[in-house]
């Protein structure tokens, strides 16, 4: 009961496949889970039912049938960054998504430009 209401709001764990941690080791510097409310609140916040993903801390939630995408999966990841790089982080995303807008958020155009170069320039889509 217990498990099932915390795999409820977190979200269940996940391993990443063998060989897309080899590709991206760094993915590994983060903990991964399917689903949870956190997913739709990022939803919500966007006008949306729920979001592909969220990062909270060094956990990212995946939301159920989005594929393990490399581009997703290395966004998410600089968002684990962002978070341990500034205290204030989750002020200042929510400020700069109030001022321009999800799309052109400082911290998202970061995201994307850092898996962009992951990737080795491909145009990111997320």
């Amino acid at each position: 009961m217990v498990r099932s209401l915390a795999d409820m709001v977190l979200g269940t764990r996940v391993e990443l496949p063998a060989e897309l941690l080899a590709r991206f080791p760094e993915l590994a510097r983060a903990r991964w889970r399917r689903g949870g409310v956190f997913l739709r609140v990022g939803g919500w916040c966007l006008g949306q039912r729920t979001v592909s993903g969220i990062t909270l801390w060094r956990t990212i939630a995946l939301a159920h049938g989005v594929t393990l995408d490399p581009e997703l999966l290395l966004h998410e990841l600089r968002h684990v960054d962002q978070f341990q790089g500034d205290w204030a982080f989750p002020l200042r995303y929510l400020w700069n998504s109030l001022r321009h807008g999800y799309r052109d958020n400082p911290y998202e155009a970061d995201a994307r430009a850092f898996a962009m170069r992951r990737l080795g320039g491909a145009t990111p889509t997320v």
